[in-house]
């Protein structure tokens, strides 16, 4: 076994003994925050596929992760307030079930994520960049102008939805069902990078002229990895507004897109982990710093600033060395 690969298991052990503890403790706020690295870890994972694999730089993830959030909120608010999405011509009712809430989630956010795909990827580089953020401001003014949902107020849902067999009321319940979503979302990760596609995606971030010869199509692999990255970031989103039990236009800022690619760069791009030790880096800075100053972030700033300029592969490439181990 790889040093990676070593902390790679000592991270997710981590993150999984850490609410177990504060569970016989008694300690409920420790299992949310353990929870929020969770569900942002994941956002992180969906990122990476985009970022890690493709070499695409997205400053608009953001939008995949409100449209998750939204989807939820909305299914959850017709739910609650017992009157349906549609009536005519067909009837179309909410729901409380977080696993079609999910799928609604995550079908929605890939679709849209074809869409912003097909546009953004005809451009490169910092035009790249661009698109994907005005797709997201977007959608954030297009939430706030929203009355149906509560606008620039946000949306309140008031008991989190359900999950067959489980109390997800209960916090380590609840843990655990997005601890498992993460542990998919990795071994998916790792199992895609593997395949014929992640090496061709691989190549085609390298070298797209090869990749070209050889009679593959650089955009369709490209493509196809920004819609997977969108549908794994909306699940993250449903998750979050679930955690929250309210989704507002704030998951669609720029903000919330720059977060998720600091847990990248913090835990090290391309490192199948690195979503994992960003998140819970960010999460304990966040919860250590912020009760002392409400300017925490430049401490975050200047470890960001350090990561870039001498450790290049992250926390985890720091630890680890160079090799990079994808399962």
């Amino acid at each position: 076994m790889t040093r990676e690969r070593l902390i790679n298991t000592a991270l997710l052990l981590g993150l999984l003994a850490v609410p177990l503890w504060a569970w016989v403790a008694d300690e409920p706020f420790t299992i949310t925050l353990a929870t929020r690295v969770a569900i942002l870890a994941l956002a992180g994972v969906g990122l990476n596929i985009a970022l890690g694999l493709g070499g695409l730089v997205s400053l608009g993830h953001a939008a995949f992760f409100g449209i998750g959030g939204y989807a939820m909120g909305i299914l959850a608010s017709h739910a609650q307030s017992f009157s349906p999405l549609m009536d005519s011509p067909l009837l179309i009712e909410g729901t409380k079930s977080m696993p079609v809430i999910w799928l609604v989630a995550i079908l929605t956010s890939a679709l849209a994520a074809l869409v912003i795909g097909a546009l953004s990827l005809r451009t490169s580089g910092v035009y790249f960049i661009m698109i994907t953020l005005a797709f997201g401001q977007m959608f954030y003014f297009f939430a706030i102008s929203w009355p149906a949902y509560g606008g620039e107020d946000g949306l309140s849902i008031y008991v989190r939805n359900d999950f067959p067999g489980l109390n997800t009321l209960d916090p380590i319940q609840f843990f655990g069902i997005c601890f498992a979503a993460l542990a998919l979302a990795l071994w998916f990760n790792a199992r895609l990078a593997r395949s014929p596609f992640g090496l061709a995606l691989n190549a085609a971030r390298q070298n797209p002229t090869r990749v070209e010869t050889i009679g593959l199509s650089p955009f369709r692999l490209r493509l196809t990895a920004f819609v997977i990255s969108g549908a794994i970031t909306g699940l993250a989103g449903a998750l979050f507004a679930d955690l929250n039990r309210f989704v507002s236009p704030t998951m669609f800022s720029w903000q919330m897109s720059g977060e998720i690619m600091v847990f990248i760069i913090l835990g090290g791009v391309a490192r199948l982990y690195g979503p994992v030790a960003g998140a819970a880096l960010f999460i304990t800075l966040e919860h250590m710093l912020g009760g002392l100053s409400e300017f925490w972030m430049i401490w975050l700033g200047l470890l960001l600033l350090l990561v870039v300029l001498f450790a290049r592969g992250g926390v985890i490439g720091l630890l680890a060395g160079r090799q990079v181990a994808h399962d």
